[in-house]
């Protein structure tokens, strides 16, 4: 049960990292570093995460939605 409940988990965070870079896309915001934290896949218990890394997000994103 507990398999089949994280591979749930990873496919909804697939999805919504999928959406978010679409979504950031259209608002001229390219995250080449957007994807599935691969530390929160690791944990016995799988939660995954979307993780940002190396960029500046919060100004970009800021100014996409101005």
């Amino acid at each position: 049960m507990k398999a089949l409940h994280a591979a749930l988990c990873v496919e909804e965070v697939e999805v919504t990292v999928k959406e978010l870079r679409a979504a950031l896309e259209r608002a001229g915001i390219t995250l080449p570093s957007l994807r599935i934290d691969p530390a929160s896949l690791a944990r016995e218990a799988s939660c995954p995460r979307v993780e940002w890394v190396g960029c500046s997000i919060a100004t970009r994103l800021a100014a996409a939605l101005r």
